[in-house]
């Protein structure tokens, strides 16, 4: 083979290895709030871990790189629920968990944990079995109005389950809980008398204290007729008529005829214009 031959040959190998390295090659990236589980594929064997890395970031053009990111930014799950209370009566509603897998934890989240797929793979049932376990003993109406108590409850109880598992847990909600229809409406007419009587004993109060007024007021009048009847004696009645009869003496709109009339001198008064 020439020498030529030689370099044409070596060239074409080096540019088949190049081609092959450029179609293998891979710069995988990982996006913010996420992290990434990077593996290195293989053309015979199988594949192996090549690291981790939390984004924005990417490891750099390598061969046969690829990554699975798994977001670890807090995530609400919402659940919904058929239970029977204490009291065997269906009641509906849904619960929420909000939750994160633990910083740094991806390895274990994607050989362990289900990868991206977690909350479905590990979480949910347990969740669900703790959200059963705090309701269950509440009678209907008492679980109506203790849906904090119950979340408390449930979150403990969760909580214990994930102990040395890579998750965190931010809060847990449970939210209205509905009663059977013909329950509510019971409960519905039940709030409705309870507030029309508490609305007639307001009335009946307030007419007691009125009447209470009135009866004062009477007594008053009573008393005050009682001290003026004491005080209308022939002398006083005598005594007024002399004072209206000075201060009518001085009026110039009107000339007044005074009749005497009576044992004590007390006048008919005529008026003329």
């Amino acid at each position: 083979m020439s020498k030529k031959t030689s370099l044409i040959v070596a060239g074409s190998v080096l540019l088949a290895i190049l081609v092959v390295f450029l179609i293998g090659a891979r710069n995988p990236e990982t996006p913010v709030g996420h992290e990434g589980y990077v593996r290195r594929g293989a053309v015979f064997g199988s594949v192996a871990f090549y690291g981790t890395q939390v984004g924005p970031t990417s490891p750099g053009m390598g061969w046969l790189l690829d990554v699975e990111n798994v977001d670890f930014r807090v995530t609400t799950f919402e659940e919904g629920f058929q239970v029977m209370s204490a009291d065997n009566l269906n009641l509906s509603f849904k619960a929420h968990v909000v939750m994160k897998p633990a910083n740094g934890s991806i390895r274990q989240m994607v050989e362990v944990y289900g990868g991206s797929g977690w909350y479905k793979r590990i979480i949910e049932q347990p969740f669900r079995n703790a959200v059963y376990e705090a309701v269950a003993g509440y009678k209907a109406l008492d679980a109506k109005d203790k849906r904090e108590e119950i979340a408390a409850k449930t979150k403990e109880k969760f909580s214990k389950w994930l102990s040395g598992k890579p998750f965190e847990v931010q809060n847990i909600v449970v939210g209205t809980i509905n009663l059977p229809g013909t329950v509510a409406k019971a409960q519905e007419l039940k709030i409705s008398k309870e507030t029309e009587l508490e609305r007639k004993s307001f009335e009946i109060e307030i007419a007691k204290k009125e009447a209470v007024v009135r009866v004062e007021e009477a007594k008053g009048i009573a008393e005050s007729q009682h001290i003026i009847n004491a005080t209308l004696t022939p002398n006083y009645l005598q005594h007024e008529a002399i004072k209206a009869q000075e201060k009518m003496a001085h009026s110039q709109n009107h000339t007044t005829v005074y009749v005497p009339s009576g044992t004590n001198g007390i006048p008919l008064v005529k008026m003329l214009p």
